[in-house]
């Protein structure tokens, strides 16, 4: 499917936009659910990602295939370890199966686990026979992801002893984190993260809990985007807290330097609101607990000829593509400068944008939504444009609500 965008210079006003609830909340609260009896879960997320994860939890079959979904993978590993009696091999798509999984296994193996590698060391697919996992204390490299983190974490309250995680460096995106711990506190579980180690207490649900997934501000950013390449846009989404557990959510300071005000209103809408041009000649932000939304800033710097250095971005070269190679491709195709590091990028600031260029989105559902605002400044096509459904299916049908050109084919 390709999506051919046609350049506008408008954006319609006042538009009230609904967004799906959050997939890093809902895939947390599903694994959840299926540990323990009595969750109830509302607005929840319509990805494909956190529909893949419901069909892996409900499946009774010995082959579980995630495809494109690496939170599922990860989360799922670490699920299966603990359904005892339990055998499944865990697989996803070719590029599932080029990224590393080993840390969490072999985190997995130290606590009793029994995984092995179907193919390749340290990468799916996996052979896991579930068993009860009796030990309480585990030690995880901290700097690669935090999903490894938190798969353990999620898994903690139903283990005898729970769990006591000691995150060996320094710790990458931290806000997610925080957010698996706030989620399990929310619903009664027991647990603190403090100098660089997690503990969760063992717990049970009693009576019915009940938890409303707040919507995705990974999804807004895309909004965001097209809110700073207007000369004067306002749009209205819901529903969003502005004490969000959502490290994504520092967006409403990070959009601020690029010309957009966030303004919280009392029903958990938010409006976005253009209300300047961007005054400094070139931005830096540090994205280490943000990597997902690095993407977006850095095709809005490009939109709006800023340029801008982007680092703690060492997570995206092992995500659905390598987001710095391909941002870098994709960009330079549009006209841009670009220079990659391990963990960074830099954008020199740009006078033209190319028109009529077709971007390539490498599977990776946040490459078509990053490179779509672009349309504001020119016309441009986007291929492979069905793949925003791993994580806002909607997206394409938005875009046409707030007035924007586009033809599907």
């Amino acid at each position: 499917m390709k999506v051919h965008l046609k350049h506008t210079s408008f954006l319609k006003e006042n538009t009230a936009i609904k967004l799906g609830g959050s997939k890093s909340e809902a895939n947390r609260l599903l694994v959840l659910q299926a540990l323990f009896s009595g969750i109830e879960i509302t607005n929840c997320s319509t990805s494909d990602d956190s529909q893949t994860m419901m069909n892996a939890l409900s499946s009774d079959g010995n082959l579980i295939d995630v495809s494109h979904a690496g939170t599922a993978m990860r989360f799922l590993t670490a699920y299966f370890a603990t359904q005892d009696g339990r055998e499944v091999t865990l697989t996803g798509s070719k590029r599932m199966l080029q990224r590393p999984i080993g840390l969490l296994v072999d985190a997995l193996k130290a606590l009793g686990a029994d995984i092995s590698y179907v193919k390749n060391i340290g990468y799916p697919p996996l052979l896991i026979r579930g068993k009860q996992l009796k030990a309480n204390e585990v030690t995880i490299a901290a700097n690669v992801s935090s999903q490894y983190i938190s798969a353990l974490m999620l898994i903690a309250p139903s283990l005898p002893e729970g769990l006591k995680i000691r995150l060996d460096g320094n710790v990458t995106s931290v806000p997610y984190i925080n957010m698996t711990l706030q989620l399990l506190k929310q619903l009664g579980f027991e647990g603190g993260f403090e100098d660089n180690v997690v503990r969760v207490l063992p717990g049970a649900i009693t009576g019915v809990k009940k938890i409303r997934v707040e919507s995705d501000w990974s999804s807004v950013s895309y909004l965001y985007g097209l809110i700073a390449l207007t000369q004067s846009g306002k749009l209205t989404t819901s529903t969003f807290k502005k004490e969000s557990l959502q490290g994504d959510a520092a967006l409403s300071d990070i959009y601020q330097e690029l010309g957009v005000e966030t303004i919280f209103n009392e029903d958990d809408s938010v409006t976005l609101q253009k209300i300047s041009e961007v005054t400094k000649a070139h931005l830096e932000f540090n994205l280490i607990n943000t990597p997902d939304i690095a993407q977006t800033i850095a095709v809005t710097c490009f939109g709006l000829g800023v340029s801008c250095t982007l680092t703690g971005l060492h997570t995206l070269k092992i995500k659905e593509t390598d987001r710095l190679f391909a941002l870098k491709v994709e960009l330079e195709k549009l006209g841009a400068q670009v220079h990659i590091t391990e963990n960074s990028l830099m954008l020199e600031k740009s006078t033209a944008i190319k028109a009529g260029v077709a971007i390539d989105t490498y599977q990776d559902h946040r490459m078509a939504m990053a490179f779509a605002p672009l349309v504001l400044k020119t016309s441009l096509t986007i291929n492979e444009a069905d793949v925003v459904s791993k994580s806002f299916p909607e997206f394409w049908e938005v875009l046409k609500e707030l007035g924007i050109l586009l033809k599907i084919e």
